[in-house]
């Protein structure tokens, strides 16, 4: 059974930095892609960003590009996404999200619960 469970959200000042974490298990980590996805108050869901197995590619959001990194530890079945100067907009919950495969597409067939980044001073 495919897990993913989120970890690092909290409430960041405006042009803070936050790092969040993906513990996953369940599957074969080093062959499925990553990603993030976010869920703002009263909003659907949007894609933030993806990294591709194997090869490592990474793809980002023009909302989030130039500030969030994503990256993954093969070793310890772990994704992250180090978020820099954040913003309010940037307010939501970020989720974990995955399918199997090398190559890049937007959606996904599991998500995690999710983990609250809230933007304010």
């Amino acid at each position: 059974e495919v897990q993913l469970v989120e970890s690092g959200g909290g409430l960041v000042q405006p042009g803070g930095s936050v790092r969040l974490s993906c513990a996953a298990s369940g599957f074969t980590f080093s062959t499925y892609t990553m990603s993030w996805v976010r869920q703002a108050p009263g909003k659907g869901l949007e894609w933030v960003s993806s990294i591709i197995c194997g090869a490592g590619r990474t793809y980002y959001a023009d909302s989030v590009k130039g500030r969030f990194t994503i990256a993954r530890d093969n070793a310890n079945n772990t994704l992250y996404l180090q978020m820099n100067s954040l913003k309010p907009e940037d307010t939501a919950v970020y989720h974990c999200a995955t399918y199997s495969g090398c190559y890049f597409r937007r959606s996904y067939d599991y998500r995690g619960q999710g983990t609250q980044v809230t933007v304010s001073s």
